[in-house]
């Protein structure tokens, strides 16, 4: 008899980072046709021409190709998530089917009176439901994970002590994916966002979940690419703020499009914790296609907690044709802590993408450095670096 080993957690975080590597491996893909398609003829004879025009042909195949490619990666994103949450279910059924006398006996009365166990993870959403996942113990439990669907369902809220449920990914008609479910008021970490659905214009990640008072926040869901022409990448969703003592968590990476259109915006990295922690990047953004096409911001870095702690990074902006996409500007420090560097601008055939601005610091630190401007035929313009700390500590450099 043959076995399957599936963690469903590590397969619904697999599936937001294959789709930012997606985004990645799109803007290099876009990059590269461009080189090809822009060599010019080396000079007036017919041979030349004839070269140059192999060139530039090679390269309309290869960003159909290219297009095509984007397509099946987003399936394997979608297909990969929901597998994730098919797993989840069918681990939740097994889990009840095997639970303790002695526990059905002491969660008895609190399902009763609230619908929620005192100790056991909450229900995984079914596949394909859009519903959201169930709530954790209130003492201990992790939430369900939301169901995928038109729209994610939002991932379940933990108890006092376990991590949130991951938000349900959108499959059809560019709908949202679900927020990740708060991780336990105690200790806990949030859950990660879904991922948007792919349509004329891309669905928004879900925003990652907060995390518990010693707990960080959950990531943010990636964009939903744009697979029609004129369309908008989708919006990556924001990363989960943490709660007192913890780190932000990351911003999703904005979608990209495949057909001609503007990239997505990456989503913001979440704010640190308000005591302590480090502030969340800011995810990157999505890469544009077509002529005139733009790629979309990086989204900004956290601010960090108030006494101590970084601020994030800003991120990345998007591959544009004719413009690359703005850096995200770095988060502020705390009391004691560097200011978040800016996101470097995107790349472009045309102009490069303006770099994000640094963080400030506030007392004791450095300021974050200004992103650098992106590559282009007109190189973009750095950012503004951050302020450096008013008793201590130097400006960031541009």
């Amino acid at each position: 008899m043959s076995f399957v080993i599936a963690v469903p957690e590590l397969m619904a975080a697999a599936a937001t980072d294959l789709a930012g590597i997606g985004s990645t491996i799109g803007a290099a893909n876009a990059a590269a046709a461009g080189n090809v398609e822009s060599v010019l003829a080396a000079g007036a004879d017919e041979v030349s021409a004839a070269v140059a025009a192999v060139f530039g042909a090679h390269a309309q195949s290869y960003r159909a190709v290219s297009a095509r490619a984007a397509a099946f990666h987003d399936q394997l994103v979608q297909a990969l998530a929901a597998g994730g949450g098919s797993y989840a279910a069918a681990e939740a059924a097994s889990a009840a089917s095997i639970t303790s006398p002695l526990l059905n006996a002491l969660n008895a009365p609190f399902l009763a009176a609230t619908g929620r166990p005192l100790i056991g993870n909450g229900a995984n959403a079914a596949a394909g439901s859009g519903a959201a996942g169930g709530a954790g113990g209130w003492l201990y439990g992790n939430g369900g994970a939301g169901g995928s669907g038109t729209v994610g369902g939002a991932g379940g809220a933990a108890g006092l002590f376990g991590n949130g449920g991951a938000g349900g990914a959108a499959l059809v008609g560019g709908g949202a994916g679900g927020a990740g479910g708060a991780g336990g008021l105690l200790f806990g970490i949030g859950g990660a966002g879904g991922t948007g659905a792919s349509n004329a214009v891309g669905g928004a990640g879900g925003a990652g979940g907060i995390g518990g008072l010693f707990g960080a926040g959950g990531p943010g869901g990636a964009g939903g690419l744009s697979i029609l022409a004129g369309g908008t990448g989708g919006a990556g969703g924001a990363g989960g703020a943490g709660l007192l003592f913890g780190t932000g968590g990351t911003g999703g990476a904005g979608g990209s499009q495949t057909a001609g259109g503007t990239g997505g915006v990456g989503g913001a990295g979440g704010n640190a914790g308000i005591l302590f922690g480090s502030g969340g990047a800011g995810g990157a953004g999505g890469f544009g296609s077509g002529l005139g096409a733009v790629g979309g911001a990086g989204g900004a870095g956290g601010n960090a907690g108030m006494l101590s702690g970084d601020g994030g990074a800003g991120g990345t902006g998007g591959f544009g044709p004719a413009t690359g996409g703005v850096g995200g500007t770095g988060g502020k420090a705390g009391l004691f802590g560097d200011g978040g560097g800016g996101g470097a601008g995107g790349e472009s055939f045309g102009t490069g993408g303006k770099g994000g601005a640094g963080g400030d610091a506030m007392l004791i630190g450095n300021g974050g450095n200004g992103g650098k401007g992106g590559t282009g035929f007109v190189a973009g313009t750095g950012g503004t670096p951050g302020a450096g700390g008013i008793l201590l500590g130097l400006d960031g450099l541009t």
